[in-house]
């Protein structure tokens, strides 16, 4: 097989190609992509809320309003991202060049967000706020790309699957390592002072996703030429969502999986700590979330004998299926931990899906309305998701305790423990469940892809 390192400029490839088989160098580095991503932004995900309400003494209810407030910011700085991607036309191609330019500052704010400097009550509400509405907007500039350039790089639905699952195990193993660490690390950094062991940590970690992303901007490459000598506008990346319905049931399908995604990482730190009493479990159940890769390495081969639409509603079943084991074993470590291997197996699937068929999406937008709009139909449909997802299960995590009256650092009552029950178990449940319909309904338009494939090739030779 062919070392991607070899491989020439982008252009030098015919429009639309299926043919080029992507070697294991490039494999690996879209991988890393991810991998080195969540070096940060598990940080980000797992932690941040804790980092908040118990290491930078802010309310629970103010920690609600700034992760809510921050995605606001995010749904302007969403679309622009996209269509700045889709304007894009430099010698790195579209998308690949904004890991270039994004590398350091997005570095940099995953740093000050983990700083807590010494100030007032007030004055550190508004410098979290700011520096999260930062981060969240280079969070997405950066993120997004890493789909967008997936269509990209193959045209050939097959392939994305399979490249898909390379960047998800990667993306995995990314969030196995900080789980598996951070805390620990932040204890040992710190020795009692958890201020100074976060910002020990997130200095390491912001490091080695600085040279891993830049690592892998050298080593993947953008083949599919679309016949895009018209520059994409905002008007018309935004023509080429109109009448895309794969493209709004993934979205759907996909923010409602965040929500119940980061509402579970989010609130498992609080399940833990106070339902349990033992903080330690926390790494525990992190760590084994790495269980997860199963369920992303199994993709490709249900695939063969099963749509992606049933491949994606299967994944968020088994995770209901999982979250309700863990909800019923009350105070069973055993059956908490049987229930929480299944409910990752299952995430691990539906995680996956969203990500690898929005190229189809895209693909559909351009069969419709002529215009190939990756950019922002791939940054929409992935991290404006994620995003969102985050700030609105911060917003109802942070009220639900808030109004079951949660008190940091403080043993909780049974009033208060059963709001972080509701977060945990309860609101991760009904977003799981709800998911399923978009994924189901897309098996519509998933039938269509061969013959959309099959007439854009033509169209873009």
């Amino acid at each position: 097989m062919q070392s991607t390192d070899k491989l020439p400029a982008a252009t030098s490839y015919p429009a639309g190609s299926t043919k080029e088989k992507v070697g294991v160098l490039e494999r690996l580095s879209y991988a890393n992509l991810d991998f080195a991503g969540q070096l940060v932004a598990t940080v980000v995900n797992s932690y941040l809320m804790y980092f908040f309400t118990d290491v930078a003494l802010i309310s629970a209810a103010s920690t609600g309003v700034i992760l809510m407030v921050a995605r606001v910011v995010d749904a302007i700085g969403a679309p622009v991202w996209g269509t700045l991607i889709d304007m894009t036309h430099s010698k790195f191609g579209k998308a690949r060049p904004f890991f270039l330019w994004l590398a350091i500052p997005y570095a940099a704010s995953g740093i000050l967000l983990f700083w807590a400097p010494d100030m007032g009550a007030s004055a550190k509400v508004i410098y979290c706020a700011v520096v999260y509405m930062i981060y969240g907007i280079l969070y997405l500039g950066i993120n997004a790309p890493i789909t967008t350039i997936l269509p990209l790089i193959t045209s050939h639905p097959e392939q994305r699957v399979v490249l898909n699952s390379w960047r998800m195990v990667g993306s995995n193993l990314g969030v196995f390592v900080v789980n598996s660490l951070t805390l620990p690390l932040v204890a040992f950094f710190g020795g009692g002072n958890d201020v100074r062991g976060f910002r020990i940590f997130i200095v390491i970690f912001a490091i080695l996703n600085l040279v891993g992303t830049l690592y892998s901007f050298g080593h993947v490459r953008e083949r599919v030429v679309v016949p895009s000598s018209q520059r994409v506008t905002l008007k018309g990346s935004i023509h080429a969502m109109k009448g895309n319905w794969p493209w709004f049931l993934i979205v759907i399908g996909n923010f409602l999986f965040w929500v119940a995604q980061q509402g579970r990482q989010q609130s498992m730190v609080y399940y833990f700590t106070y339902y349990f009493d033992n903080k330690g479990l926390v790494t525990l159940f992190n760590s084994i979330a790495i269980v997860q890769v199963l369920g992303v390495i199994s993709i490709p081969f249900l695939n063969k004998v099963m749509s992606k639409s049933h491949v994606w509603a299967m994944g968020l079943a088994i995770a209901v299926l999982g979250q309700f084991v863990i909800m019923f074993s009350g105070l069973s470590v055993a059956g908490a931990t049987a229930g929480w291997l299944i409910a990752n197996v299952g995430s691990g699937i539906a995680v996956s899906m969203p990500f690898a068929m929005l190229g189809s999406a895209v693909d559909y937008g351009e069969w419709k309305n002529g215009i190939n709009a990756a950019g922002l139909l791939t940054t929409i449909g992935s991290a404006f998701c994620m995003s969102m997802g985050m700030g609105l299960a911060g917003a109802m995590n942070g009220g639900i305790m808030s109004s079951f009256g949660y008190i940091a650092n403080h043993a909780q009552t049974a009033h208060a423990i059963t709001g972080i029950g509701i977060s945990f178990n309860w609101v991760t449940i009904l977003m799981y469940a709800l998911a399923i319909i978009p994924a189901i309904i897309y098996q519509k338009f998933e039938n269509q892809e061969a013959d959309i494939t099959a007439e854009l090739a033509k169209t873009r030779e």
